[in-house]
Order: structure tokens, then C-alpha cells, then sequence
């Protein structure tokens, strides 16, 4: 069940991001949470459906992850769980629509998949793939000093939070756009 705030939160993200968006087509925002992951859906400047995901940064890094970097079984079972609350938001999927966002967690993924860093950030499918390979490599051991992603669970746990959202919904690029001042809580 989602928190007034939050849904209140999610309406103002959404508008943030239609007035930096320069289509007119649908859009999907995703926010990922410390405690819960919102989505909001529409096409004008208010969104016209939104939800709550019972899965956040934190909320699943401490339900999942014992260790830092997650273990390959604490990954999986985080896996399935993400997976089973993300099918809840298949059916508010928009054909053509634009994934965006404006999360902190989700632009430095973007810069540490590669992207070059600016005011609307196009990251891919693939690219956002190979950073999360590089975190399942980790948890199989490689070493942490062979690479520069971040070792904290929460960000393991928004990394493998966008990497099912894109697969499930199938989003080929989220658009990160520079967040506003004024919709951060």
C-alpha cells in the first residue's frame, strides 16, 4: 500500500519530467525508493494511473543482502522477488511510451555504464546489462578494487530494482533527466 506522500511525490516527479520532456507521447516515470518503487503513467502534465511497488533500495538490500558485494544466492532470491513485484506493473505498460527519471541512483548508474553526463542521459538496456554484469561478476568474486561501481547494498539492490523493470517491461533506454530542485523531498 503506498504512503499519501509518496503518491503525492510521484505527481510531482511526473510533472517535473513532462515539462523536460519535449514529446507529447506517453510517459512512464520510475522512482526508485528507499522503502518503495512508484511509477506513474500518462500523457499530459498529470499522471493518469500510479503505483506503488512493495520493493525499494533499501527495503531490499535489508531483506536481501547480507553481504557486500550481495552473494550470487542473495541476488537470485532478491531476483525473484523484484521480478514477482514488478509483473504487478504490466498493466499499466504504454505502447511507445518514454521510461524516465530523475533519480540520483539511476543517473550514476548511468555514468558508471558510461553515458556521458547531462541534462537528459539515454541509458540503454545494454549498457545498464553490462553494469549489472559487472556487479554479479563482483559477487562471484572478483575482486572490488578491479572495478569502481559502488560498494554499498542499496545501490545493488536499485541496480538489479531498473535492470527487471527494463526486462519486464521492456524498455530499451530510460531517459535520466536532471532532477528539480523543487519536487526533492
Amino acid at each position: 500500500m503506498s504512503h499519501p506522500d509518496f503518491d503525492t511525490h510521484l505527481r510531482r516527479l511526473f510533472a517535473a519530467a513532462r515539462a523536460q520532456t519535449p514529446t507529447t507521447g506517453p510517459l512512464v516515470l520510475l522512482h526508485i525508493g528507499d522503502e518503495q518503487t512508484g511509477l506513474a503513467v500518462g500523457q499530459g502534465a498529470e499522471p493518469t494511473a500510479q503505483l506503488a511497488l512493495a520493493i525499494g533500495a533499501e527495503s531490499t538490500a535489508r531483506e536481501h543482502f547480507r553481504h557486500s558485494p550481495p552473494s550470487p544466492l542473495e541476488l537470485e532470491n532478491a531476483i525473484m522477488t523484484v521480478e514477482d513485484e514488478v509483473t504487478r506493473a504490466l498493466p499499466l505498460r504504454v505502447a511507445g511510451a518514454e521510461l524516465v527519471t530523475s533519480d540520483a541512483a539511476i543517473r550514476e548508474i548511468a555514468l558508471l555504464s558510461g553515458v556521458t553526463a547531462g541534462q537528459r542521459m539515454a541509458l540503454s538496456l545494454d549498457a545498464m546489462e553490462r553494469c549489472f554484469d559487472r556487479l554479479a561478476q563482483r559477487s562471484l568474486g572478483r575482486p572490488i578494487s578491479s572495478d569502481n561501481l559502488p560498494t554499498s547494498t542499496s545501490f545493488a539492490a536499485s541496480l538489479l530494482i531498473l535492470r527487471e523493470f527494463m526486462h519486464h517491461l521492456r524498455f530499451e533506454t530510460i531517459t535520466v533527466l536532471q532532477a528539480s530542485e523543487r519536487v526533492t523531498p
